[in-house]
Formats: C-alpha cells, sequence, structure tokens
C-alpha cells in the first residue's frame, strides 16, 4: 500500500501524458513471458545461422551490444525482414498473463493521454494488452518499429517518441522496469517512475538508485495515491 502524500500528489497534478513501457511493467517480471521471448529470439538466430542455442545465445549478444537490438542487428548485418524476425511471437503462449483489475482501474483514472513505450512490437504489446484486461486502455502504442528500429534507453528512440506522439516531457509521467531506460527521459525533463514487483522489487533499494524520481513495487498503488485529491 502507498501512502497518500500532498507532496507527491503535487508533483503529478501538471501531467498530461502518462507512459508505460510494457513488459515486466504492465505485468509482473515473474511471468514466464520474459524467457520465452529470449527463446524465441535465440530460435530465429539459430535457425538463421544453421547453430545450436549456445551459440545462437552468443550471436544475440554481440548483435544486441552492437545495435541495441537483436533485431536490428539481424536487419542491417543479415538483411532479415521484420515481419520474418517477430514471427515466433505468434508461437508464444500469452495465458500465462491473468488480468489485474486494480492496476487496468488505476491507469483508466488517470488524466490525460495514457501511451505504451515498447521494444517490442505493437502485435506483441496487443497480445498483452488483451491478456491482462487493457483492451483500448491505451491511446496509442509506440513500438519499436514505430522508432525505426532503435530502441530504448538510445537517446534518438525518445526523441522520435516524444516528436510523433507530441508528448511534452515536462508533463510526462514515464513508468519503467528498467532503470537504465529512465535516464534519458528524466534529462529531458519527465517525471520518472522505476517499476518493481514482489518477484523483482526495487523499492527497498531506492537509496541506490540515482537519477530518478520514485521507485514502487506496488504500481496500481502508487497509481491510485497520486490521483488521489484533498
Amino acid at each position: 500500500m502507498v501512502a497518500v502524500s500532498s507532496a507527491l500528489v503535487e508533483h503529478f497534478r501538471e501531467i498530461d501524458a502518462w507512459v508505460f513501457d510494457l513488459d515486466n511493467t504492465l505485468y509482473p517480471a515473474g511471468t514466464s513471458l520474459g524467457r520465452q521471448i529470449n527463446e524465441g529470439i535465440r530460435g530465429v538466430v539459430a535457425r538463421h545461422f544453421g547453430v545450436d542455442v549456445a551459440d545462437a545465445a552468443q550471436i544475440q549478444r554481440a548483435l544486441r551490444d552492437a545495435h541495441g537490438t537483436t533485431l536490428r542487428g539481424m536487419m542491417t548485418e543479415h538483411g532479415i525482414e521484420p515481419e520474418t524476425f517477430l514471427a515466433f511471437e505468434a508461437q508464444m503462449d500469452y495465458s500465462v498473463l491473468t488480468p489485474d483489475p486494480l492496476l487496468t482501474e488505476a491507469i483508466r483514472a488517470l488524466p490525460g493521454r495514457r501511451l505504451i513505450f515498447t521494444n517490442g512490437s505493437r502485435a506483441h504489446a496487443e497480445r498483452v494488452l488483451s491478456r491482462v484486461g487493457m483492451d483500448g486502455l491505451f491511446d496509442d502504442v509506440f513500438d519499436i518499429l514505430a522508432g525505426e528500429l532503435v530502441p530504448k534507453p538510445m537517446p534518438e528512440a525518445y526523441d522520435r517518441f516524444v516528436a510523433e506522439l507530441g508528448v511534452r516531457p515536462e508533463h510526462a509521467a514515464m513508468f519503467e522496469d528498467l532503470a537504465v531506460n529512465l535516464d534519458v527521459p528524466r534529462k529531458l525533463g519527465m517525471t520518472t517512475v522505476l517499476v518493481g514487483s514482489a518477484s523483482a522489487p526495487v523499492a527497498d533499494v531506492i537509496d541506490e538508485i540515482g537519477g530518478h524520481d520514485y521507485a514502487t513495487d506496488d504500481l496500481a498503488g502508487f497509481l491510485r495515491s497520486i490521483v488521489t485529491t484533498e
């Protein structure tokens, strides 16, 4: 439970764009979906190069380090089409996700636009949102393809996001499970919130987090607290 603070409410009073990461933010990090994504990517790499999973993992890391995402590396260096690369998503088991009514209602109550900014695809985001009961809840999804394959945390990704969706950073709040992805938005003027969960807590290390405004392991409770009015 997040304690209501008048200072906390005041900090968010001028926010009119609520920006959410997707994976491990709108659902808990403890699901198997992240593992399925990694396995799917490695499977694409393994088939393309004709190697085993261990060698595919090494290639994946090298491409990710050089290009920000494996997808961008495979397109740039090996000419693979994004639709071909991302086809594995349709085979994933999204039933590991369950509806979260408390988080859904907390997001629905936010004043202003509700946006998703993800390094995944729009199709993946739509499947996730359907499973967690958030269909139709968000005004737009800015995915890796909209970002021209430039991923978070690269500054160009945020520049494209802000420009394409008309976001005013000083009136935006961003919620993310990866601290590194909050550095640039905070420098741009956004209010930033690091999101954890019971399986991957962040609030207990808040004093060690530099350059971020808030951290919470209870996103629904945090959102309810910041829209509380006197």
